[in-house]
């Protein structure tokens, strides 16, 4: 799944650079969209993160492309590959500036895990 977000003075660190909260606030709440997309009517919670690590800064006026995919499946759990690219709208380049992996778990109602049929193929 392919997301798109165009940073804005608001989301500004006092250096004047993208806070690294937002995109992480971002990275998860995409990656959340896709896998309840995939798996409709199942309810999932964030877990984990593999790695944050920012590779480069962020100025305002900036738009990000964030692309997520499905990695693998355990019996509660997903895993969710998540890239993010800075696309330069004047040369239409664009460079890699943050990757991870979030991990999701199926959740009742009441918060406690509940298995993932494995037939199920998202």
């Amino acid at each position: 799944m392919e997301s798109f977000k165009v940073v804005r003075p608001e989301h500004l660190n006092h250096y004047g650079f993208l806070f690294g909260g937002f995109l992480l606030k971002w990275v998860d709440e995409i990656a959340w969209i896709a896998a309840s997309r995939d798996y409709p009517g199942y309810h999932f919670v964030t877990v984990a993160m593999d790695c944050v690590e920012f590779h480069r800064s962020v100025h305002q006026g900036t738009v990000l492309r964030f692309a997520s995919n499905r990695t693998a499946q355990g019996k509660t759990s997903l895993h969710y590959a998540v890239q993010v690219f800075a696309d330069d709208l004047e040369t239409g380049a664009e460079e890699a500036i943050f990757s991870t992996t979030v991990t999701f778990v199926r959740v009742d109602d009441e918060g406690h895990k509940l298995a993932i049929p494995p037939d199920h193929a998202g």
